[in-house]
């Protein structure tokens, strides 16, 4: 399968969850029912974000550190800080 495939289930997949929480809610079932399952979004999403920042590092990332331009490296390893900051 994939990469990008694999990115979509995971998606699609937190989505579906994400619906049947929002449903928990409205429907006020047991908290740690609803809180289960929200688990299950995140940790889609988390897997998701993952094979996101892999394809990102095997693809735009390493053509970028390939070249010259230092610069543009510079600005690449920032943003994958950045990014690295906002998911913790």
């Amino acid at each position: 399968m994939d990469q990008d495939r694999e990115i979509l289930i995971a998606l699609k997949k937190g989505r579906t969850h994400l619906e049947n929480v929002i449903r928990m809610v409205e429907d006020k079932e047991y908290c740690i029912d609803i809180l289960q399952q929200n688990l299950a979004v995140i940790g889609l999403l988390k897997a998701a974000n993952g094979r996101l920042m892999e394809r990102h590092l095997h693809s735009c990332f390493a053509n970028v550190m390939k070249g010259s331009n230092e610069k543009r490296k510079q600005e690449m390893i920032e943003e994958i800080l950045r990014i690295n900051k906002l998911s913790q």
